[in-house]
């Protein structure tokens, strides 16, 4: 199972709820349409959190912000 999972939550609602459930945090960003990728430290903690915020998990297609340059910087 994957570790990361697109939540309808803010970053900090997030991370506050996997403080709540002692779940690691590999990797936090913001979505530009709203909501927060997460990429939990192991798959366990990912299926826990999957199962606890079944109704917040988005499963259609997700479009992340773009992190590099559209061409060479040369």
């Amino acid at each position: 199972m994957s570790r990361e999972i697109f939540l309808s939550m803010s970053e900090r609602e997030v991370v506050d709820r996997c403080g709540k459930e002692n779940v690691g945090i590999s990797v936090i960003e913001p979505l530009p349409k709203g909501g927060t990728r997460l990429v939990c430290n192991s798959g366990d903690d990912a299926v826990r959190l999957r199962a606890k915020l079944k109704t917040k998990v988005i499963t259609e297609g997700v479009e992340r912000a773009r992190h590099r340059p559209t061409k060479p910087l040369w």
